[in-house]
Parts: structure tokens; C-alpha cells; sequence
């Protein structure tokens, strides 16, 4: 008889490897009649669909609609890109901070 613990019995339902990056990004809400915030946090980690960051504000929650620009230097920034994302996971922190998973949706 095999015994599995809920740790060996996690599935990872990532489609896209990750890769420990640490790069700027420009986050945003896409909602115009939502909560307007905007901030710069660093990817903890990136794949070709989806970003891991830090962040202090409590803004975000799953579902929440983001514009995200990545990898995000300055404003005028030719190689930058923007996507629409999605918020997929809030993970609580120590020292009041949050790690967000986005999924990123399209270019745009």
C-alpha cells in the first residue's frame, strides 16, 4: 500500500517553465471605474505567460484585471511590452506583503 502526503500529491498546473528574473514592471488596473493605482514592484520570478511579483499594497485580489508592462525601464521604452493580465494568486507574506501570480492574457 503507498501513502502519499498532500505535498507529493500537489499537481502543477503550469503550462510555461519559470525562470528567477528580477526585472521592473509596470502594473496597473485595466477597469477605468475600478480602485486607480499604479505601481513599479520586481518580477520574483517569470514564464511566457504569467509573473510573479511583491507587492506592499493590498490592492489586488483573483480575477482582478491588470494592465502589465514588462519589462518596464522608462516610458518611451521601444522594447517594452504591455498586457492585459489577470490575477490568478494572493499569496500572504511576512511583513504585510503580498505575492501576486498574474496570468497574462493578450499584448496590447
Amino acid at each position: 500500500m503507498l501513502h502519499h502526503t498532500c505535498r507529493q500529491m500537489h499537481i502543477d498546473k503550469r503550462i510555461s517553465p519559470r525562470a528567477k528574473v528580477s526585472r521592473m514592471l509596470r502594473v496597473r488596473p485595466s477597469d477605468p471605474g475600478g480602485e486607480s493605482f499604479e505601481e513599479l514592484p520586481i518580477s520574483v520570478n517569470v514564464s511566457k505567460r504569467g509573473i510573479y511579483f511583491h507587492t506592499n499594497l493590498p490592492n489586488y485580489s483573483v480575477g482582478l484585471r491588470l494592465f502589465v508592462t514588462y519589462p518596464f525601464t522608462f516610458a518611451s521604452d521601444p522594447m517594452k511590452s504591455e498586457y492585459l493580465a489577470e490575477v490568478v494568486r494572493v499569496d500572504p507574506l511576512a511583513h504585510n506583503r503580498f505575492g501576486i501570480a498574474v496570468r497574462l492574457m493578450m499584448t496590447v
